[in-house]
């Protein structure tokens, strides 16, 4: 008689078919000079010894890796964790970046590939709706890489996106709000641009104690400028907005890198 499986075996064996698909389509979608993109110094290889949460992992000689590049999906931390193990327990990985202090966990951040494959592990998860892009990536190469799986999964409404709610309204404080302390994506129209003392203020609303506004600092204004957004010209312009939510009277993100702001078509 067939042993009749756990809910948690059923749940890690869907997880593991989504993951090849997403696998196969990924690599459709990515072309060899895309999937070099993320290719940073080597750090490292070693097994996958443990999972610990939903983007970090020990290696079988003890070293903690998280994942760079991506933030969790809000969503049950044991699924978001077995979507990642389904990929990687057990399995030999190499490690590369562009830096490997750890951070003050003691965690090496990388990116991280399956033996034999050159997509990042990163992309993988974002095209099966298990991460978001966190906008925080320098090299340009490696975030058109994450942006492109992630929208592959917006597209398919995969994961997360399954969820009309995944992308929060600009003009609904309150569902803002509710996401205190958590990475979330904020879309809408900027109503106007302004600067009180070395602060600049997307605002899209009219009561700056209540509607939801973007900060942005002044040392972060001419990485903004440069990769061509003219603050002052995003008014009457959608955007789409990543980060940390934080309440400052109304919900506010603040923007610490180019990364974090998307130009949307239409007004």
């Amino acid at each position: 008689m067939q042993p009749v499986p756990t809910k948690a075996r059923r749940l890690s064996e869907f997880v593991a078919a989504i993951s090849l698909c997403s696998l196969v389509l990924l690599a459709a979608t990515l072309g060899p000079a895309d999937a070099a993109g993320c290719s940073f110094e080597p750090q490292g290889e070693g097994r996958v010894a443990a999972v610990i949460d939903a983007r970090s992992f020990r290696l079988d000689d003890g070293r903690e890796v998280r994942l760079a590049g991506i933030e969790p999906v809000a969503s049950d931390s044991a699924n978001r964790t077995s979507a990642l193990s389904a990929i990687i327990a057990g399995k030999q990985v190499s490690l590369s970046g562009e830096d490997d202090t750890p951070d003050r966990y003691g965690r090496q951040l990388a990116f991280v590939f399956l033996e034999g494959s050159e997509i990042p592990l990163q992309a993988l998860l974002l095209a099966q709706g298990e991460a978001l892009v966190s906008g925080t990536l320098t090299n340009k190469d490696c975030a058109l890489i994450l942006s492109k799986a992630e929208a592959e999964a917006r597209e398919a409404k995969r994961g997360t996106w399954a969820n009309s709610s995944a992308i929060k309204n600009a003009e609904s404080s309150g569902d803002i709000l509710a996401g205190i302390g958590r990475f979330t994506l904020v879309e809408g129209k900027v109503l106007s641009v302004r600067q009180a003392g070395a602060t600049t203020y997307l605002n899209f609303g009219r009561n700056w104690t209540r509607d939801f506004a973007v900060t942005i600092s002044r040392r972060v204004v001419p990485a903004v400028e440069a990769a061509g957004i003219v603050l002052k010209s995003l008014e009457n312009r959608r955007i789409r907005v990543r980060g940390w939510v934080e309440a400052r009277g109304g919900p506010r993100i603040e923007v610490l890198r180019v990364g974090q702001i998307e130009l949307l078509g239409g007004n």
